[in-house]
């Protein structure tokens, strides 16, 4: 009967092990950001009207272990494709506010992810990194809300404001118009999400 017993809890600790290990190796995800399929915008408020524009997603990849809370990766946005629709605000804003032809990206590179994340469930997580802009790195910290499309893709959107003045840029504001000193940044994205394979 001893024998059996031992047979018999060995086996269950060999179940055991089989069926949480799939869930240990899902602790560690890789996120795909879709260019095609993202949409970035902004938004200034000044004394006359809201000034209201987008920007184009070159690439973005995180990679992020729910356990741990570790991540790695950039979010890069195309400095350059800045558009708010008016020609000559778009000169001023590209060669004397962004000067995005000596920075010509905005990237983020995230550090750490903060709250419970499930691919298959509505998720939101905080994620704390370096947000670079006009060539300087400051520490930001974006809630995303994430909604599962399908078992492998999600929805993400964030939202948080840029104290563009305070960071070192030149202040939109003119003569005549006043304009704050702060951006409204949101993104929508669409994403593959992936179990993150060992490196061998």
């Amino acid at each position: 009967m001893k024998l059996v017993r031992a047979l018999a809890i060995f086996l269950a600790a060999c179940y055991g092990a089989l069926t949480l290990a799939p869930a240990a190796r899902a602790q560690a995800y890789v996120v795909n950001l879709d260019p095609a399929q993202t949409k970035i915008t902004f938004s200034l408020d000044t004394t006359l009207h809201d000034v209201h524009g987008t920007f184009q997603l070159k690439s973005g990849q995180i990679h992020f272990d729910s356990a741990t809370g570790k991540a790695s990766g950039a979010v890069i946005v195309d400095a350059r494709s800045g558009d708010t629709e008016n020609k000559s605000r778009d000169k001023k804003m590209h060669q004397e506010i962004l000067e995005s032809p000596k920075y010509p990206e905005i990237v983020f590179t995230p550090q750490q992810v903060r709250g419970s994340f499930d691919p298959q469930k509505a998720s939101q997580v905080d994620v704390a990194g370096t947000f670079r802009i006009h060539g300087q790195d400051h520490a930001v910290t974006m809630t995303f809300a994430a909604q599962p499309v399908s078992p492998a893709q999600l929805h993400c959107d964030t939202h948080f404001t840029i104290p563009y003045v305070k960071w070192g840029m030149k202040d939109a504001s003119t003569f005549l118009l006043h304009a704050n000193d702060t951006v409204e940044l949101e993104i929508h994205a669409t994403a593959q999400v992936a179990p993150e394979q060992p490196t061998r």
